[in-house]
């Protein structure tokens, strides 16, 4: 347990944070479904709009758009830290051209475990072209 007086917010744990949504970029820009799962807790959920319905529930729904669709190799993104404690993090994902040339805004929820920073929940906006 951290002390009060103990800076929770410290460099190194930022860029711990980015390096696992970092792998998360590298799995869709390489179409690496192994690569994403290093990224998310097992029981992580993942909800946003689609342009045909809500798509809600298991982020197993990612690894299967990302097995149908394959790799994005010209996909660009921007990663923002929005806010970090010791044990929690919200990081936005800006992504353009992804695998099937779309456009999104994630915001990732991450829990650190064990020592190990997870995404617990991906919140997405797809934008319409």
């Amino acid at each position: 347990m951290m002390s009060v007086n103990q800076n929770s917010n410290a460099v190194q744990d930022y860029e711990e944070v980015l390096a696992v949504v970092k792998g998360y970029v590298e799995g869709l820009k390489t179409g690496n479904v192994e690569q994403l799962k290093k990224t998310f807790h097992q029981d992580a959920v993942m909800y946003g709009h689609l342009q045909n319905g809500l798509s809600e529930g298991s982020i197993d729904n990612l690894y299967t758009y990302v097995a149908e669709f394959g790799k994005a190799p010209n996909i660009r993104t921007h990663l923002d830290v929005l806010h970090k404690t010791a044990t929690t993090a919200i990081v936005r994902v800006e992504m353009e051209s992804d695998a099937a040339n779309e456009d999104f805004t994630d915001y990732h929820s991450l829990i650190k475990i064990d020592g190990e920073w997870k995404v617990v929940a991906k919140l997405f906006h797809l934008y319409q072209k």
